[in-house]
């Protein structure tokens, strides 16, 4: 809807970059803490004869304050942050990325407040509140743009207006809709049980809690250095790069979202639990599993969105605002990345190995290396590419520094653990790549038989045939060859199948 709204030129290039700023402030401030370290902690903490509430309160005391301040600061230097992440010549606008900026940065607090509370529920394995709430926020959203769309006029690039009425619409809207997806949690953890109140002072194991942190924050600002690095790259190229590569990561970490982010939030806890109780091999147990399952569900459908990309990206973006150009060269950096998807999850799966076993410096200098690999490419795109393509070049870097990744990961983590079980999720690699093959090769003779009009209904049928054809040979042929890690989703679809004939 907002490539709809306003297109994936200079106004979404802004609006992108200053939307940007708060999640990444936000990982510098606690966001890889929270996610990382703070649940297997909160687990063992549970111990505690008072089922580790007082160290949760002292955790969310700390927290809150902490995430508080930083908003504070993050609003008041905006146009610090624009500077950093728009050079000087560039094609985007620092001044309308500032006025978003002053919006969007208080979205900081509520980030910190929607992670604390999940932590609360994920580490007494309640998974479901944290997973729905940002639906809501979305709901809150949508209802923005379409206000957004209702109103006349545009907002203005010459001069920037901050009290103009679109503008500030567009930019408390989105805010609005993170701070809704942290206060529907608020309920859930009432109803867990837990109560808060502020409780000031240490607790002894918050010593431990801060090596740990200590190495999670250098792993987020290295991450980040990359980030900045991709942001000014992208804007050096032709309006709207950053923009089309948002949103084509958004659409990179959807099957991911759906599938690998499940998987870890149900894994973490046990994983935690097998890690604190020192048994290694439930915990080289848990890690193949995951990148078992993870590997038979995602090699899939990463291969048919390397054939559905660009009739997806006209599918769903263009219209309104966007051209068909621009929605294709959005699906095209879709297609080119996809083959980084099941690296992505294993890296990630992989992170949380090491934050289970309560070592944080390993991911760390896991991240130090994809670095080093990616910035100077990033830095070699608008040097070998012309300036409509620098997006593509940079999904291809981003895909290829998880591959790196990954086998850095899965090295480290045999230097650690010893035997990983590797045979077994090599040959489950070599059976879904097959058979996804297969299903790459029925998917494009299915889009040969399709007429190519260039509009969106037919993008949106070519998507819908290709995909249906493409996903539905190559797990139907791991279905006939018995693949074992299919099992569990082959048997949550048999339930929901069960459910819809009953309804």
């Amino acid at each position: 809807m907002l490539v709809w709204a306003i297109g994936t030129g200079t106004v979404n290039d802004s609006f992108t970059i200053a939307n940007t700023m708060p999640n990444i402030l936000f990982e510098l401030l606690f966001g890889g803490v929270l996610t990382s370290v703070v649940v297997p902690l909160l687990v063992r903490a549970q111990d505690d004869a008072d089922r580790g509430a007082a160290y949760t309160q002292r955790m969310l005391t700390v927290g809150l304050v902490v995430l508080l301040g930083g908003t504070v600061v993050a609003v008041l230097a905006a146009p610090a942050f624009t500077s950093l992440y728009i050079p000087e010549g560039s094609r985007a606008s620092a001044e309308l990325t500032t006025a978003f900026a002053r919006l969007v940065l208080p979205e900081i607090f509520f980030y910190g407040v929607f992670a604390l509370l999940s932590a609360v529920l994920n580490a007494s394995n309640l998974f479901r509140q944290a997973a729905w709430a940002p639906v809501a926020n979305n709901v809150v959203v949508i209802a923005t743009l379409a206000v957004f769309m209702a109103m006349p006029g545009q907002i203005s690039l010459d001069p920037v207006r901050m009290g103009e009425p679109k503008l500030l619409v567009l930019g408390i809207g989105v805010t609005a809709g993170i701070a809704v997806q942290a206060g529907v949690l608020v309920p859930a953890v009432v109803r867990s049980g837990f109560r808060f109140r502020w409780r000031w002072g240490l607790d002894a194991r918050m010593k431990e809690f801060g090596g740990l942190a200590l190495w999670v924050l250098a792993y987020v600002v290295v991450s980040n250095i990359a980030i900045t690095v991709t942001t000014r790259v992208l804007a050096t190229g032709d309006p709207g790069g950053v923009a089309i590569y948002s949103n084509a990561w958004l659409l990179f970490q959807l099957p991911y979202g759906v599938i690998g982010v499940s998987l870890l939030t149900a894994i973490m806890p046990r994983l935690s639990r097998n890690a604190a109780d020192g048994d290694t091999r439930k915990v080289v147990a848990d890690l193949s599993y995951g990148s078992r399952i993870a590997t038979v569900l995602l090699v899939p459908i990463a291969a048919v969105l390397t054939v559905i990309g660009v009739p997806l990206g006209i599918a769903l973006f263009h219209g309104g605002a966007n051209s068909a150009e621009d929605a294709a060269r959005l699906g095209q950096a879709l297609a080119v990345s996809a083959f980084g998807l099941l690296p992505y999850a294993l890296v990630m799966l992989q992170l949380r190995v090491f934050y289970a076993m309560k070592d944080a410096r390993t991911p760390t200098l896991i991240m130090v290396v994809m670095t080093v690999v990616k910035v100077p490419l990033l830095y070699l795109c608008p040097q070998l590419l012309e300036g409509r393509q620098v997006v593509l070049g940079v999904m291809l870097i981003n895909s290829l520094t998880f591959v790196i990744g990954a086998i850095v990961g899965q090295v480290w983590l045999w230097v650690s653990l010893g035997h990983l079980r590797s045979r077994r999720a090599l040959g489950v690699i070599l059976w879904s790549v097959a058979a996804s093959a297969l299903g790459v090769l029925v998917a494009v003779l299915a889009g040969l038989l399709l007429p190519d009009s260039g509009g969106r209904i037919m993008a949106a049928v070519e998507v819908a045939v290709q995909s249906a054809t493409g996903l539905g040979v190559a797990f139907g042929v791991l279905y006939l060859l018995r693949i074992e890690e299919l099992t569990p989703a082959t048997k949550r679809l048999s339930r929901l199948l069960g459910r819809a004939k009953r309804a």
